[in-house]
């Protein structure tokens, strides 16, 4: 679960001075009792962190759908028991992240699904394309994918912007000299390039917006140096849930997809109040 200090930020922006409309209408120490109820069908995400604010504040919660559970429209994911100004205190932020995770989770699951018909060793992961890492990639594993790179210390991964001030082979050689403990992938745009980085020796080779043709050329040349085994294959740019087979048939390990984060569709739950405890 993601840490209770930074959930709580998202609840210190949203009420700075508290909750006015609850505390100008309710009063105090009323108790009700509410459940969190899924508008629509989709893998939910975020309910251990939904649970930990709620707490928190005192609420008594009773989990009925955990993270990585399919649901249903109408299904309920929680039940909530406790101060009822709490309660609509946190709705919101709750709402808020369980919306976002379970939207990333879901799409994540559709893809994994489908990838997986056609191909079971290739796997789905995101990318650093959000502000909200912790939350985006916890929800990509909970939704069955990889995380890719949490951050920029985990793992060397050389761009493009850093190839025009280092050459290719000569910034394979530094990043592998900097730390044998450091995955180092490399993003290539060319079957040429694609060939110098297996041989410089990549742990990960980055097949960036090239064609499902391109890249079978790529690989087949590869396979001819006898590189193919020395490396991973990871693809990217210009995937879509439209054309992701097209990829997943052929001969990699990993497809990136930025937009799992960074053009999330939020999953549609609510809160209801249905009667005072």
């Amino acid at each position: 679960m993601i840490s209770l200090s930074y959930l709580l930020r998202f609840l210190e922006e949203d009420s700075p001075f508290g909750d006015v409309t609850s505390e100008a209408i309710i009063p105090e120490g009323t108790k009700a009792k509410a459940v969190i109820i899924a508008k629509q069908n989709g893998v939910i995400a975020g309910v251990e962190e939904a649970k930990a604010l709620f707490e928190h504040f005192g609420v008594e919660v009773e989990v009925r759908k955990r993270d990585g559970e399919e649901v249903k429209k109408g299904d309920i994911i929680l039940e909530l028991t406790g101060d009822a100004r709490a309660i609509l205190l946190v709705e919101r932020t709750a709402l808020n992240v369980m919306g976002r995770m379970s939207g990333i989770a879901t799409e994540v699951r559709r893809l994994v699904d489908r990838v997986r018909a056609v191909n079971l060793k290739v796997c789905i992961a995101g990318t650093r394309k959000t502000l909200l890492k912790p939350l985006d990639k916890r929800a990509i594993l909970i939704g069955g994918g990889e995380m890719h790179r949490f951050s920029l210390s985990d793992a060397v991964l050389i761009k493009d912007n850093h190839l025009a001030l280092v050459p290719l082979e000569e910034a394979i050689r530094r990043a592998k000299g900097f730390s044998v403990y450091k995955v180092v992938e490399v993003e290539v745009e060319s079957l040429e390039d694609a060939i110098k980085a297996a041989k410089a020796g990549a742990d990960v080779v980055m097949l960036d917006n090239m064609s499902p043709t391109e890249i079978a050329e790529t690989i087949e040349a590869l396979k001819r140096e006898g590189l193919r085994e020395r490396v991973k294959i990871e693809v990217s740019g210009g995937i879509t849930p439209e054309n992701i087979e097209e990829y997943a048939e052929l001969d990699i390990d990993v497809i990136s997809l930025g937009y799992l984060t960074h053009s999330v569709r939020n999953f549609d739950v609510s809160l209801e109040i249905i009667g005072k405890a």
